[in-house]
């Protein structure tokens, strides 16, 4: 079955999928989109597109696990992801991932605004290699 992963962000949400057999995770897509509903909407729409079976959002808990405001958000953004699409939803801790995004752009020499048009769906990749990894065990 296809697990999408969805990277929350402000001003760009990063979205990315996984193979049938969920071994791989893929960056698929960005979302520019600072209006909350249009963003549920797009994101519903990719979830179809990729025929998505399970929704992982990430959830930005503090470095010492807590939840603070953004991780709330993002969590009723999450419910009515699933609400609109009627497509499983979890969240899935999403720390460190955007440093280890940045990290293997470097490696890849990807800067400027090409950096900037793809770090999220970067980081959505993280998020679906962790989240993949933990349901393996």
């Amino acid at each position: 079955m296809i697990v999408m992963s969805v990277d929350l962000g402000k001003a760009r949400t990063g979205i990315a999928a996984s193979d049938k057999d969920e071994n791989f995770a893929f960056p698929k897509t960005v979302i520019a989109e600072h209006n909350t509903e249009k963003l549920i909407a797009k994101i519903c729409d990719c979830a179809k597109e990729y025929g998505a079976v399970i929704i992982v959002v990430g959830l930005p808990k503090n470095m010492d696990g807590s939840l603070g405001e953004r991780a709330k958000e993002c969590t009723e953004i999450a419910g009515q992801i699933e609400q609109k699409s009627g497509i499983s939803t979890v969240m899935f801790d999403e720390r460190c991932t955007t440093v280890l995004s940045a990290s293997y752009l470097n490696i890849t020499d990807t800067k400027g605004k090409k950096r900037k048009q793809v770090i999220d769906a970067v980081a959505a990749t993280v998020i679906l290699e962790d989240y993949l990894k933990s349901s393996k065990k």
